[in-house]
């Protein structure tokens, strides 16, 4: 029996034995792993935020009626230009039937006691002439005289003012809608026809027409809060419109907001720029457009690729894996600094030749791209 076991052993000791000299003969005979490798480069980091928003006009106005009734003749189109004082429209007053009856009344009533006051000034001033009444009552029936003729006077003219919208229908008619500030139509959004409101303290009123001055823009759009503590009113900016072959606009940044709203998990706060719009661009109000914001800038730093940076699991600390002597690539702690998501500065861990490696293995269809882009 124990001889039965002692050459079970020997065998399961010899079939190890082979298993270990395959495995390290296999081992010993795979090719060496090569990798890609790196050096540190001086180049200049920018890092920016970008606000998304619109091109609106600094300036817009709302034209509203200042009284009720249809809309009798617009003069201009959208996209005109304008100066201020133009006339845009006319409204057509529709009276209330009540006011009209009621204003009727009001001369009527008005028309009764200037008759009877006009006659008796005629008398009196027929007795005074004679001596027969003293000054005072004769001043006193020409006053009374004078007062009804000025309460039928304005009698008709709230008669005028109800049935027609104004008395003498001119350029300051309430019936006129005038431009109040040189510029382009922007919007009408009423027709010939339509029923307007006039605008009071309690109604904002209908609105006949939008003018804006367009040689003056702003851009309004928005930023995340972890960029929004490092902008500062006054500093210059760039607004690129995409609509006009994302061309570049200067601009100055004018406000930042001292709140912000919460948008889909994200707290956002509103700024505004003066845009400087050259006189060739054709602007159109509305424009989507962008802002780039140069938060800080560093020239001539010592930089890698921000892909190479790798970060220790329990530490969080960034390292990279630099090559020594021994073609055998060691872990260097590093600190970095400004980084633009693409390079990175490092401040600390490298210096300028070092061989960093590239976290990808080598392949032939890599190197070859390589030779097809230095070519290039």
């Amino acid at each position: 029996m124990n001889k039965t076991v002692r050459i079970i052993v020997i065998i399961v000791a010899i079939i190890l034995l082979a298993w270990v000299l395959k495995y390290f003969k296999d081992a010993n005979s795979k090719d060496v792993v090569d990798y890609k490798i790196e050096e540190p480069f001086y180049t200049s980091i920018n890092t920016k935020a970008v606000a998304t928003g619109k091109l609106n006009p600094e300036e817009e106005i709302e034209l509203k009626p200042q009284i009720s009734g249809i809309v009798d003749e617009i003069l201009v189109e959208e996209g005109d230009i304008v100066k201020k004082g133009d006339l845009i429209a006319k409204i057509r007053v529709v009276p209330n039937e009540q006011s009209l009856v009621s204003a009727k009344s009001r001369i009527a009533s008005a028309k009764l006691s200037f008759d009877n006051a006009k006659v008796l000034y005629t008398r009196n001033k027929t007795l005074f002439d004679k001596g027969v009444i003293s000054v005072q009552d004769f001043e006193n029936s020409e006053l009374s005289y004078n007062q009804t003729k000025e309460s039928l006077a304005q009698a008709q003219n709230d008669y005028q003012i109800i049935k027609r919208g104004s008395i003498s229908g001119g350029s300051a008619a309430n019936t006129n809608i005038i431009a109040q500030i040189a510029g382009t139509i922007l919007e009408i959004p009423v027709r010939e026809g339509d029923q307007v409101i006039q605008s009071n303290n309690f109604n904002a009123g209908t609105t006949i027409a939008t003018i804006a001055d367009m040689s003056l823009m702003i851009f309004e759009g928005k930023v995340d809060e972890a960029e929004v503590g490092k902008l500062e009113e006054g500093k210059e900016i760039k607004v690129i419109l995409g609509a006009i072959n994302d061309k570049e606009f200067p601009a100055k940044l004018t406000f930042v907001a001292p709140k912000g709203k919460e948008e889909n998990g994200a707290v956002q706060f509103t700024i505004k720029a003066n845009v400087s719009i050259d006189s060739t661009t054709n602007i159109r109000a509305g424009y989507s457009a962008n802002a780039e914001i140069e938060i800080e800038s560093k020239d001539s730093v010592l930089a890698i690729r921000e892909a190479l940076l790798q970060y220790n699991r329990i530490t969080e600390k960034p390292f990279v894996e630099v090559m020594n002597g021994n073609n055998k690539f060691k872990k260097e702690n590093v600190k970095i600094g400004l980084s633009d998501g693409i390079n990175v500065e490092i401040t600390e861990g490298v210096k300028e030749g070092d061989k960093i490696k590239v976290w990808n293995k080598a392949s032939k269809d890599n190197e070859d791209d390589d030779e097809e882009n230095e070519e290039d």
